[in-house]
């Protein structure tokens, strides 16, 4: 009995020193850096806010300027979050971020940094549409601003369009000092579109940023298209797909270039009554002068093209004598004249003088694939694409 006892013994010993436990030691924190730098005092704007986390996932990013929130996205990593924009300048930021370890604590970082003043600002002088308006179904959106933009990627990444009816659009730069948003195909009608220009903190170009944002709304109403053919000399205009008006027109005498009235993809930019027309290139006692009154012009071009009235009905239906305008009974240009919106598509076919993209507000002559070539963010060739942003 004793023997097999102390056998018993031994083999528990045995076994207790086969079978030690090892505990897993816990994790380092997670690293969280912040670009800029907590504690600085003069930061570049441009580049925006960066919180980074290693050895960990990010699960709290909070930041503020002037009590509010300033925006921004993780990735799917959970390791990077990054501000929506850049940063205001001459501004002071808070930042508190929290770091969650796969084992073992978290970290938490807390502090303050502020940014360099603007230097030379620039900011946005005038839009189209303006704020509030209503508008037709083709309106482009329209940006001037009051200094030329060298780095034009950089401004265009901040302009940003948000439609009520996701549409598809992109920008076209026009001149160093503006840009122009069209959709690829006309707005949905009554709806809002907000557009804001996230300029504050934006580099513009050499010492030039942005200092403050720039947000306007406007509302596209009713969908108004038009189609004249200048062969029949007949106008139909509908509205939300339905006939509103048929209208008998006389269009251009087409005697020479500037007698004839543009074919293609017209927008209604703006109207008078009344409008004075006077010949261009010509001075009173020259053959084919004249300075006229015409009531209830609607402007669709820059090359002095009109609908407007006109109290010739004997041609009106029948022929093309107008010196490039297209021109209405009475009653009916004051009709359609009330009820255009500036935007409203007006189609017109029949003529060998194609309009030109950049006549007045003519940008759907361009096909989209053209259009969108003049963004700063696209880039044409067989690798092409959009540039991608960050």
């Amino acid at each position: 009995m004793r023997r097999a006892a102390m056998t018993c013994v031994a083999f528990l010993l045995m076994v207790c020193g086969c079978s030690s436990v090892t505990a897993e030691a816990p994790s380092p924190p997670p690293v969280v850096r912040v670009s800029p730098a907590l504690d600085s005092k003069r930061a570049r704007t441009d580049r925006g806010l960066v919180v980074k986390a290693r050895g960990g996932t990010l699960s709290r990013v909070l930041v503020s300027e002037g009590g509010q929130q300033v925006p921004g996205r993780l990735d799917d990593s959970r390791t990077t979050w990054r501000s929506a924009w850049t940063l205001r300048p001459a501004a002071e930021y808070t930042v508190s971020v929290t770091a969650d370890g796969a084992r073992g604590p978290a970290t938490v970082a807390v502090g303050r940094f502020h940014t360099r003043s603007a230097g030379r600002p620039f900011q946005v002088a005038a839009t189209a549409p303006l704020p509030g308006e209503t508008v037709g179904a083709g309106m482009p959106v329209i940006i001037d601003f009051d200094a030329p933009v060298a780095d034009k990627a950089a401004v265009e990444r901040a302009l940003e369009v948000k439609a009520e009816t996701p549409v598809e659009g992109a920008w076209r730069w026009i001149s160093d000092t503006q840009v122009i948003y069209r959709t690829r195909r006309f707005w949905a009608p009554h709806q809002q579109v907000t557009v804001t220009a996230h300029l504050a903190g934006v580099r513009a170009g050499a010492g030039v940023h942005g200092t403050t944002d720039s947000t306007f709304a406007f509302t596209v109403g009713r969908r108004q298209t038009s189609t004249i053919d200048t062969r029949t000399h007949q106008m139909i205009v509908r509205r939300d797909g339905e006939i509103a008006q048929r209208m008998a027109i006389s269009a251009g005498m087409a005697t020479t270039p500037e007698y004839t009235t543009t074919s293609g993809i017209h927008l209604t930019m703006d109207k008078g009554n009344p409008v004075r027309m006077i010949s261009p290139g010509r001075v009173k006692g020259d053959p084919g002068y004249y300075d006229l009154l015409i009531d209830h012009a609607v402007r669709i071009s820059n090359s002095g093209e009109y609908v407007h009235a006109k109290d010739n009905v004997w041609a009106q239906g029948r022929a093309n004598v107008s010196h490039g305008c297209v021109n209405a009974r009475p009653d009916q240009a004051a009709w359609f004249y009330d009820g255009s919106l500036r935007g409203d598509p007006v189609t017109i076919v029949g003529t060998d003088r194609r309009l030109e993209w950049n006549n007045g507000w003519g940008f759907w002559q361009l096909p989209w694939e053209k259009w969108r070539e003049g963004s700063a963010l696209f880039r044409a060739g067989p690798t092409g694409g959009w540039v991608p942003s960050g």
